[in-house]
This record gives C-alpha cells, sequence and structure tokens, in this order.
C-alpha cells in the first residue's frame, strides 16, 4: 500500500457503493468504481446516480467502469458494497484481477443464505491471501453522499490494519473508529436487519409506540445473546456496529429494512420493493440460532411472518405470552 492516498476501488455501483465512493474521494483518494449496470456507470460520469440517489450531486473524479479487471487494476484497497447474497460470486469473479495482499474492505451486511457463513468466512475461502476488514455502524447513504455527519466502525483482526485504514478512510464529517472484533461488528450489522423488520412490522400493524421500544429493546437482548454465543465482545454490541446501528435501523424509513417491515405490517404488496437484507437474513439466523439452542424468539417470529406462516398478530401474541423470567 502506497504511503499517501490510497487507490480505492469500489465494488458496487448502489447507494451505499456510491456513497463510500464518494467520502473515499473526500478523503484525498483516488476512487475507481465497478458496477454491472451501464447506465448507472454512465449517469455516475455525468455526475449523478438517479437510481440509487436521486436528486444529491456525484463529484466528478470517481472512474467508474464495467470492467472489473480495469476497476481493480493497483488498487492499494478494495472495498466490497454488494449484497450479502452476491458477495461469493462477485469475489470469484474478481479473483483473477485482485491485487496480491490489499484488504478486502466488506461493507454489505448479512449472512450467506445457503451456507450460513459470515461475509469475512466468503473472503477467506476465495480470497485467502488478502486480509478482511468490515464496515459498519449506523449510517444511511444518503446522509454519507450528503456529507452529513456520519461515524462508523472498521473492524479487522489485525488491529494495526484497522487503525490504519480507520485513519486513512475518516475525512470531514466521516469518522471512524478501529476494532479489532470483526465477528461483533458482523454480527451487529447482520442482525440489525432483522430487527429492523420486526419494529417496521409493529409500527405499520399499528401495535402502539410501546409496543416498538419493546421490540427494539428485547431484539438488543437478543443480539447480545447471539453475540456473546460467538465470541462477540460486549463492548462491540454496545457500540455503533451493535446498538448504534440498531436503533437507527429501526427508527426511520429510510432503513430499507424498517420500510419492508413497515409495508409487511400494513398489508401492502411487497414485490419490486429495494433491496432488504434482512430477509434473507432473518431465515439463515432462525436456522442458526434454533441449531444452537441460542433463545432468539424475535428472529424466529420474523422468519416465520416472512415465510407465511403466521400473522404479525399472532406472532405478537406468542411473545406475549411466552413464559414470565427476570430481564436478561
Amino acid at each position: 500500500m502506497s504511503d499517501g492516498g490510497f487507490r480505492i476501488a469500489v465494488l458496487g455501483g448502489g447507494a451505499w457503493g456510491t456513497a463510500l465512493a464518494l467520502a473515499m474521494l473526500r478523503a484525498g483518494h483516488a476512487v475507481s468504481l465497478w458496477a454491472r449496470d451501464v447506465e448507472t456507470v454512465e449517469a455516475i460520469g455525468r455526475g449523478e446516480n438517479p437510481r440509487y440517489l436521486p436528486g444529491i450531486p456525484i463529484e466528478h473524479g470517481i472512474a467508474a467502469t464495467t470492467d472489473i479487471a480495469t476497476a481493480l487494476s493497483g488498487a492499494d484497497c478494495v472495498l466490497a458494497v454488494v449484497p450479502a447474497q452476491s458477495l461469493r460470486g462477485v469475489l470469484a469473479e474478481a479473483k483473477a484481477h485482485m491485487p496480491a495482499g490489499v484488504p478486502l474492505v466488506l461493507c454489505a451486511k448479512g449472512i450467506e443464505r445457503d451456507t450460513g457463513a459470515l461475509l469475512s468466512s466468503i473472503v477467506a475461502e476465495i480470497l485467502p491471501g488478502n486480509p478482511v476488514a468490515t464496515l459498519s455502524g449506523p449510517s444511511f447513504a444518503a446522509d454519507v453522499a450528503r456529507g452529513l455527519p456520519t461515524a462508523v466502525v472498521v473492524a479487522a483482526t489485525q488491529e494495526a490494519l484497522a487503525v490504519d485504514l480507520a485513519q486513512r478512510f475518516s475525512a470531514l464529517n466521516l469518522r471512524c473508529y478501529s476494532s479489532d472484533d470483526v465477528t461483533g461488528v458482523e454480527i451487529g450489522g447482520a442482525l440489525k436487519n432483522v430487527f429492523a423488520i420486526a419494529a417496521g412490522a409493529v409500527t405499520g400493524a399499528k401495535l402502539g409506540a410501546s409496543a416498538q421500544a419493546a421490540m427494539v429493546t428485547r431484539g438488543f437482548a437478543e443480539l447480545r445473546r447471539i453475540g456473546t454465543a460467538f465470541g462477540a465482545k460486549p463492548e462491540t454490541l454496545m457500540g455503533l456496529s451493535g446498538l448504534g446501528d440498531l436503533l437507527l435501523s429501526c427508527s426511520s424509513t429510510q432503513s430499507r429494512n424498517f420500510g419492508y417491515g413497515l409495508a409487511l405490517g400494513r398489508g401492502e404488496a411487497l414485490a419490486g420493493r429495494p433491496l432488504a437484507e434482512g430477509v434473507p437474513t432473518a431465515a439463515i439466523a432462525a436456522r442458526i440460532t434454533a441449531e444452537q439452542a441460542i433463545d432468539a424468539p424475535i428472529i424466529a417470529a420474523v422468519a416465520a411472518i416472512l415465510d407465511g406462516a403466521v400473522t404479525i398478530n399472532e406472532a405478537v401474541a406468542a411473545l406475549m405470552s411466552r413464559p414470565l423470567k427476570p430481564e436478561d
């Protein structure tokens, strides 16, 4: 890696990929961006991304391309900003062009539906020669793209790498903290999407602010139990990538997952809605927690609702009738 500004390659031209490309540009780095969609690439070249960030000007300087080899050429660092369920395929496509030894920073949140693998495990499997890091926290793409104040966490098992990346990524109105708890950051980012669907569904079904507060609070209790079972640090779960991201995602219609739950609770059509990563994550998270005997009733309820096995009211009634116990 170079000592001055990085050459950063961003894989993904959606809202979050474009926003992070802008953030890296503002931090003084040379930025390339790869996307499959020709129209998106051409639009970014014109200074806009109307499909994903309508009305937000895109500063010139991002070298957008549909050729992944061109995007990765000479990169000092790669940000993978594609949906969790698409990551394996994109990394397999990138493998032949990936510069040796450069860090791969995961910027999506989820668990692979078919295997139950955390995203860092997928990187280790496909790109064993590239150190893996993850970037997560309470952040909306539109806010970052507009340059509004945002704080996130950059985690890597190599603490020195996390510190270095956090320093390099930080810029005016983007504050990056470092962590060596990759697992904790990944679990927080993945599961908050499921709880955001639950919070949105409760709100959409007009079950009241008290029910929504209970759903978020008890969701955080589940998050802590699951995180602890997988070796996450308590301070990670209490921090930006855990509690912080949970609170943001469970309280705003800017959250795709909250918006999905809202539509679900209102009985609206779900076809054609923006991607909500919590949908595939709910099913695999419910399976994992059941197999490992981790008490996760909200996750199980969300998975059952999405599967059509129960209604929202039936799921809430079942949660309310669970045996009473001390608060954990």
